[in-house]
């Protein structure tokens, strides 16, 4: 696969709709040929303590940030019918999927390829197949881990590798 977008989501609290982030890497002709960070408004608009510690997003990151619809036009448009890469796909679609829900959007049935599932069968020796292990297994050196654009960029250069 060489023309897809890598996507990933940071959340608020457990919610699947309350995305507070997203980070999205364009690739065509297997090159890196665009990235796009955004902070969303999620909702519910509160954060739980984890997941704060995960990401170290806070309200006072995203009180001022645009509400998801808002943000996915302009992301929508950047994608012109490109199948959607993410690993743990089951997460970042659920996430898409609810927000589209939510907000009452008319889903569009993205292709959505999982990473994971497919480091899993091209790389069973592995200790586990989370993102900073495949990332590092691959020579990719996955910084910032847990923000949207650099889990996105290392799921780009995964895809690259093993999709």
């Amino acid at each position: 696969m060489k023309d897809f977008a890598a996507i990933d989501f940071e959340t608020a609290n457990g919610k699947h709709t309350s995305v507070c982030s997203v980070g999205v890497v364009i690739v065509r002709g297997g090159k890196l040929v665009d990235r796009f960070y955004r902070l969303i408004r999620p909702y519910p608009n509160f954060y739980n303590y984890w997941n704060t510690r995960v990401h170290g997003l806070t309200a006072a990151d995203t009180d001022d940030a645009l509400s998801f619809p808002e943000v996915w036009m302009e992301i929508a448009s950047r994608l012109d019918g490109l199948p959607l890469v993410a690993h743990n796909k089951a997460f970042d679609e659920t996430c898409l999927k609810r927000c589209y829900e939510h907000y009452e959007m008319p889903y569009p049935n993205y292709l959505f390829f999982c990473t994971c599932i497919a480091s899993r069968r091209v790389f069973p020796m592995l200790p586990n197949h989370q993102l900073h292990t495949v990332s590092a297994h691959i020579g990719f050196d996955l910084k910032n881990h847990h923000h949207a654009l650099a889990d996105a960029e290392a799921c780009a250069h995964i895809a690259l590798r093993i999709l």
